[in-house]
């Protein structure tokens, strides 16, 4: 990869004819990750994601005791049986939400203390609903930063379980912290959710999906679905994750962006590798872009999406609170659409890498559409588009998204490109390939 210079012009291109290949999922590497380094034994993980993120999981992992042989594909993860060690010094997750969430949990089956700390960000990230659920069940933790936000020190000694509660209105990764950790619970876990409601729903289906591919006894009770005010799940204490071999499926919130250019500038773009039977959220981009006016073809091993021969129609409103990682990329799609869009339902946005939507609304203005952004929503006005400097808020997905624009719009010019290595290091060498 290419060292990228500290702002990246981009020229317009189109209509595109590539096939490309993405990262595998963050996703699921760094829950395959938590998953192996708990097991009994050695699991090898084939295509996983390298990236600045589950670096963070993979150096936390070792100072609490796995074992890790990268140096080709698959990786080798000798895991610890649950019987984590107590690490030299706190546990760094920079701003990895997956990492320091997944391991608040963890830490709590270390012999002693152990402090997660992160990136000043990280530190203006809220996790009290998290260490609410997990002293719910019985474990003992505290923050020590401010606004509910971390540091947080969690004393160690194991996770009691029983019954116990989350608040699963603001992420699905607190959900999944407190499942990852819960076979080695010394009784079952029964989570049940405050008013009913979990955000980011699909999440927590790849996590239990995941945690039973590894043998984990873990569903939901009596087969309750979503709008049921008394669904809970329940994971079975004493039934510990098997070593094995084990795959990592592409990742959707990196797809997301080839399929989104095919829309934004015609032409088709294939992505290689996907399986027909994913559970990953940001696949539902697909059926959006459908409605739009494209053309999505579905093939055992790969799908490919062709822009429409006219305008990408507005859908009016989208609900994305079931994918909200991919309302970046389609905020900017909604640039080229004949109407307007306004992305609903999506309040957690607000606690990610940066507050995305005050950032949307913002860069979105920039390049001469209208944007206003509420509490969970955001709206958008496409109007005549110009080039434009766009920030990027060491965020990922926003460098990724508006490089998109940059296939349409002359003139637009990414600050910080580099702030991918996050998730896809190589992203810009494959937008060179659209």
């Amino acid at each position: 990869m290419a060292q990228l210079p500290d702002s990246l012009p981009l020229e317009p291109r189109g209509p595109l004819d590539a096939r490309v290949r993405v990262p595998g999922s963050k996703s699921i590497t760094n829950r395959a990750l938590l998953i192996a380094a708990l097991s009994e034994g050695e699991t090898t993980l084939a295509g996983p994601l390298a990236s600045d993120d589950t670096d963070v999981m993979r150096n936390a992992l070792t100072a609490l005791g796995t074992q890790f042989d990268i140096r080709g594909d698959p990786w080798a993860v000798v895991g610890t049986g649950g019987r984590l060690r107590e690490p030299n010094g706190s546990l760094y997750c920079q701003n990895s939400g997956t990492t320091a969430r997944f391991l608040t949990a963890a830490a709590c089956l270390a012999p002693g203390p152990v402090v997660i700390d992160g990136s000043p960000r990280m530190r203006e990230r809220p996790i009290a609903h998290l260490v609410d659920s997990l002293t719910s069940l019985g474990a003992q933790l505290r923050i020590e930063g401010e606004a509910g936000c971390p540091p947080v020190r969690v004393a160690g000694g194991g996770l009691p379980g029983g019954e116990g509660f989350i608040d699963g209105r603001h992420s699905s990764q607190f959900t999944s912290a407190v499942l990852l950790t819960a076979p080695y619970a010394r009784k079952d876990v029964d989570l049940a959710f405050m008013e009913g409601e979990l955000v980011s729903r699909p999440y927590v289906e790849t996590t239990l999906a995941i945690m039973r591919d590894f043998g984990a006894e873990a569903d939901w009770v009596d087969n309750a679905r979503a709008g049921t005010t008394g669904e809970r799940i329940r994971v079975r204490a004493g039934v510990p994750y098997r070593a094995r071999p084990y795959a990592i499926e592409p990742d959707a919130s990196s797809a997301a962006y080839p399929f989104c250019a095919a829309a934004i500038a015609g032409g088709s773009v294939s992505v290689e590798g996907i399986p027909p039977n994913t559970l990953q959220a940001d696949f539902r981009v697909l059926g959006l872009l459908e409605q739009m006016g494209c053309e999505v073809i579905r093939q055992a091993d790969r799908v490919e999406v062709r822009g429409p021969d006219g305008p990408l129609r507005s859908l009016g409103e989208v609900d994305m609170n079931a994918f909200p990682d991919a309302a970046l990329v389609y905020a900017v799609v909604a640039l080229f659409a004949d109407g307007p869009t306004r992305i609903k339902n999506v309040w957690n946005l607000r606690i990610k890498e940066t507050d995305r939507l005050e950032a949307l609304q913002k860069e979105l203005r920039k390049l001469g559409a209208r944007a206003d952004a509420d509490r969970d929503s955001l709206f958008i006005q496409p109007g005549p588009l110009h080039g434009a400097e766009i920030d990027t808020y060491d965020d990922h997905r926003m460098a990724m998204a508006f490089s998109l624009a940059g296939l349409r719009v002359p003139g637009v010019v990414i600050r910080d490109p580099g702030c991918v290595s996050k998730t896809w290091p190589q992203y810009f060498d494959t937008f060179n390939q659209f």
